[in-house]
C-alpha cells in the first residue's frame, strides 16, 4: 500500500515537516476503507512492514484495526520515502521539474527529488530491502505500507526484472498493489496496481500526487 493521505504545506504554501505529517481526515477514511477491503476478501497478514515514518504506522495500525489482526508492525527504515532537499533552495524555473520530473516516463537513476536523493540512490536501498524479504521463509502473506516513490520503485523492479525505475506508476493515497513472487529472482507477478477502496475509479482528480503538491506550494513562493 501507500499510506493515506496527508497535508504537506498549509493554505498559504508553507510547508510542514514531512518527517512527522499525521493523516488527515481522508487518509483516515482511506485507510479504514483499505481494511474493510481485506477483511472482506478474508485477507490475513503473517507481517506488516512500515518505514517507520508516522504516516505509515498509522495507516497500518488503522488498516489492522478495520481487519481485527493483531500484528506487530515492523520498522524497515529502508523503506522511507525518497528524500527531497531544501525547497528554498531551489530556483522557480527548475520547481516544476524538481516536484514531478522523477515521476515522469522512464526515469534516470541520477534524477534528483526536490533537489535531493537521486532515483539510483532510492533504488539503492530499496532493492536489497526487497531482496532481503524475499529471502525470509517466515510469511506468506505480508502488508507493506510505504511511499509513492518507494513503491514504483518496488513495482519497477517486478514488471521490468531490472533496476529501473517507472516513474509513471501512479500511486494515490491509501491505495493497495498486489504481487505475487516466488523463489526465483525473475518471478513475480503483479496482479493489480494503484486500487484505492473509496473510489476505485478515481474521478475526482486528473492530477498526480506531485503535481497537486507543485501547485500547493507555488502559493507560497
Amino acid at each position: 500500500m501507500r499510506h493515506g493521505s496527508v497535508t504537506y504545506f498549509d493554505a498559504a504554501g508553507k510547508p510542514f515537516l514531512p518527517e512527522t505529517v499525521p493523516l488527515n481526515e481522508q487518509g483516515c477514511a482511506q485507510a479504514r476503507a483499505a481494511g474493510q477491503a481485506f477483511a472482506a476478501e478474508g485477507v490475513q497478514f503473517d507481517r506488516v512492514i512500515v518505514s517507520g515514518l508516522p504516516r505509515t504506522v498509522e495507516t497500518a495500525t488503522r488498516v489492522l484495526g478495520a481487519t481485527g489482526q493483531g500484528i506487530d508492525i515492523e520498522i524497515w527504515p529502508e523503506f522511507e520515502e525518497i528524500r527531497g532537499g531544501r525547497l528554498s533552495t531551489i530556483a522557480d524555473a527548475d520547481l516544476k521539474d524538481a516536484f514531478t520530473g522523477a515521476f515522469e516516463g522512464m526515469v534516470g537513476e541520477d534524477k534528483r527529488f526536490l533537489g535531493g536523493e537521486s532515483v539510483g540512490q532510492l533504488m539503492d536501498r530499496i532493492h536489497p530491502a526487497v531482496t532481503r524479504l524475499r529471502g525470509q521463509d517466515d510469511w506468506d502473506t505480508a502488508l507493506l505500507v510505504l511511499h509513492g516513490g518507494v513503491n514504483c520503485a518496488i513495482l519497477s523492479l517486478a514488471l521490468t526484472g531490472q533496476r529501473m525505475f517507472l516513474g509513471g506508476l501512479s500511486q494515490t493515497a491509501g491505495c493497495i498493489n498486489a504481487l505475487d513472487v516466488g523463489d526465483a529472482e525473475a518471478d513475480w507477478v503483479v496482479r493489480f496496481v494503484n486500487y484505492s477502496p473509496p473510489a476505485p475509479l478515481q474521478t475526482d482528480t486528473r492530477s498526480t500526487t506531485m503535481e497537486q503538491l507543485y501547485d500547493q506550494y507555488r502559493l507560497s513562493r
